[in-house]
């Protein structure tokens, strides 16, 4: 019996209706498989991905698929953004397997959990084949199955990052002594190979799909601080734009599709997730000085998620659907036809300024994807266009909206917008933000000081929070500042309770957590940084804001711990090469006058700003901007605050083309499927099941 129709998540409740007898995650569903003797069918996926929504109709939606999944397996289902940690289980083994990874995932285990066999999208045909392959193998090779899942468990353990000793020896009648200073040699060699994939030529790093990256390009940020390498910003720049003028920017109403599936950022993939936007508004945020199209989409994406983002209960929605209608794009996208029947005579040109070749469409069934080639003629010509095309567009059907409120995002989303509030002066992005921090300190929070990991309707799951959970709630209370720096000091002391390796590392599960068949720990960023990163960095600002030292040397354990993985993989640890980069400035403020550069009293008035003005580097002093705005000033309360303006005549310096490589490592399902970007290696299995192929 299907028994997903009460539950919280939104993606589990998609299912509901499947003939599949579709059980969550629970002892319970794995002692019925061991009653039973049979494997467990474990599908993880999430409630806006296109191709989960593909396997659904075609396999899970059909009734000879799902007697056969009935007869012979316990089938889970899991939401990855409500169980982030089976997801990473999973995910690894997944890749170990197949050296491939993407949603939805596909694994089939023992009553114990142990994975033998994994895979993402299979069609229906593939996957009937796959079924009867694996009870084939189950009834006659169950003891060649066990082999395989334990050399699987076992792989994944292996692939696992190897970590650095930085076990420091303290005197009994005396403090520790000063942690040694990051070496920069380890910096400038990221900087180099991070470089070294970049696109010179359309921004971003490697090829199709292409992916913001965010935590790539903050470090490079922060590494042009400390260098002053001029290619270094360029790329920042370069990237910026290429993406605001392309389709995965929504032209017509801003906000960020999750990844383009061309180099050019010409067509995305149309879902439109928190935590992308989030990122995004913080670096076009930091653009907002250099130019009056960053400024635009910095305005434009902030009130994207205050009117389309925010929920009832106060605080930010999952995510935008890609589909609508089971159609991926048919909201967004515009044939000849229909530009004409809302434009009239002004289609012709305005099919010209959004980029439109009306003898050769973007997109599929001569549609066409809106984007910005270069800055109209005509400003109010243009914005004219877009409000039309808009309100047009909304009398469409829409995409869904997944409304659950998971706390990491919520928590970069806070960050993101008290970070535009204080460059802007704009309150309601402050006030937006703190509402959001006050329904996750009522609801996600407990009288224990932990923290639930997603919400709905003002409901907490059971579901518990991990450590980017933790982390970036953190952060965004920090950068919220005033009370909400103790709340943040509540969950930096979680995180030391119950996240540490008691070496300097982090677990992405707590100690008391649900032991699963591996105990997560990545220092690896995904589209958002790290948890281990997310940890570091609020333990940082913890020490900028409150002077408390032993935040410091936390900061420094995790980086120097993680040192010979970041220096292996630098493009995929970027988020902590930041961190890197914000203690390497630490460290030498102390070492000189004990203030910050420029002359700034502490860190949190001294991070990064990726812009010029005639005057050199320039800062906004962040907290006292968001003090202003909390006591209700406005814009022209700003007066002692830096906000720097472009030089006349100047524009953002592209990387030469000779510098982009395809160096970028990314892995994606079989055939059809929803990629993910993280690094991988690949291991040899034992058993085939050839009845597949």
């Amino acid at each position: 019996m299907n028994e997903l129709a009460g539950v919280l998540s939104p993606y589990l409740r998609q299912h509901a209706q499947n003939p599949v007898a579709w059980r969550q995650w629970s002892a319970a569903a794995l002692a019925e498989a061991a009653e039973r003797d049979v494997p467990v069918l474990i599908s993880v996926g999430y409630s806006t991905c296109h191709w989960c929504h593909v396997m659904a109709h075609e396999s899970f939606e059909d009734k000879t698929v799902a007697d056969a999944i009935n007869s012979r397996f316990v089938a889970i289902k899991v939401d990855r953004e409500e169980r982030p940690d089976l997801d990473a289980v999973y995910m690894q083994a997944t890749m170990a397997i197949t050296g491939q990874g993407g949603w939805p995932m596909t694994v089939f285990a023992f009553p114990d959990g142990t994975p033998f066999f994994a895979g993402t999208y299979f069609p229906k045909t593939h996957f009937l084949r796959l079924l009867d392959a694996v009870h084939t193998a189950w009834t006659t090779q169950r003891e060649e199955l066990a082999h395989q899942g334990a050399a699987i468990v076992e792989a994944s353990a292996r692939s696992g990052p190897a970590f650095a000793d930085v076990t420091v020896a303290c005197p009994l009648d005396g403090p520790c002594p000063p942690a040694p200073p990051i070496r920069t040699e380890l910096l400038d060699a990221a900087a180099a190979t991070t470089m070294a994939s970049a696109d010179g030529v359309n921004g971003g790093f490697g090829g199709a799909p292409k992916f913001p990256s965010v935590p790539a390009l903050r470090f490079l940020c922060d590494a042009y601080v400390r260098t002053g390498d001029e290619r270094l910003l360029g790329h920042v720049r370069l990237t910026a734009e290429r993406m605001a003028r392309g389709g995965i920017y929504d032209q017509l109403e801003g906000g960020f599709a999750r990844y383009s599936v061309d180099a050019a950022w010409t067509v995305p993939h149309f879902e439109k997730m928190l935590y992308d936007n989030a990122e995004l508004l913080w670096l076009y945020s930091r653009l907002y000085g250099e130019d009056a199209l960053f400024a635009r989409v910095a305005d434009e994406t902030a009130a994207f998620l205050l009117e389309r983002f925010s929920t009832e209960e106060g605080a930010f929605a999952a995510a935008f659907d890609a589909d609508t209608d089971g159609v991926e794009g048919l909201t967004y996208v515009w044939t000849a036809a229909e530009l004409e029947s809302v434009l009239g005579e002004d289609a012709a040109w305005a099919a010209e300024a959004f980029g439109v070749d009306l003898a050769n469409p973007n997109f599929e069934h001569g549609a066409n994807v809106l984007e910005l080639p270069r800055d109209p003629r005509e400003s109010a010509r243009w914005e004219a266009a877009r409000h039309r095309l808009l309100a047009a567009r909304r009398g469409r059907p829409q995409p869904g909206r997944d409304d659950k409120v998971v706390a990491a995002w919520n928590g970069l989303a806070i960050a993101a917008l008290a970070e535009y509030a204080s460059r802007t002066g704009h309150r309601d992005s402050l006030l937006a933000a703190e509402q959001a921090a006050e329904l996750l300190r009522r609801v996600h929070i407990g009288a224990d000081g932990r923290l639930a990991r997603v919400s709905l309707g003002g409901a907490a799951s059971e579901a518990p929070g991990i450590l980017e959970d933790y982390a970036a709630v953190a952060l965004g209370f920090l950068r919220l500042g005033g009370d909400w720096t103790a709340r943040a000091q509540g969950l930096i002391e979680q995180i030391r309770e119950h996240f540490t390796d008691f070496e300097g590392g982090f677990y992405d599960t707590a100690a008391d957590a649900e032991v699963l068949v591996t105990r997560p720990a990545d220092v690896h960023d995904g589209p958002t940084a790290s948890g281990w990163a997310l940890a570091a960095a609020a333990m940082l600002e913890a020490f900028q804001v409150t002077g408390d030292e032993t935040y410091k040397d936390d900061a420094w354990r995790a980086v120097a711990r993680a040192e010979p993985v970041m220096a292996a993989n630098p493009r995929f640890t970027a988020g902590l090469h930041a961190v890197a980069e914000a203690l390497v400035r630490a460290q030498r403020a102390e070492l000189s006058t004990g203030r910050y550069p420029q002359g700034t009293p502490s860190y949190p008035q001294a991070r990064t700003f990726c812009c010029r003005s005639t005057t050199g580097h320039v800062v906004v002093d962040s907290k006292k901007a968001i003090r202003l705005l909390r006591d209700g000033g406005d814009r022209r309360g700003f007066a002692n605050v830096a906000i720097p303006r472009p030089r006349a005549g100047t524009h953002p310096r592209a990387v030469p083309a000779g510098a982009a490589s395809s160096m970028e490592t990314r892995v994606a399902g079989p055939g059809p499927g929803h990629p993910q970007e993280p690094h991988t290696s690949r291991i040899g299995c034992r058993i085939t099941l050839a009845a597949v192929t």
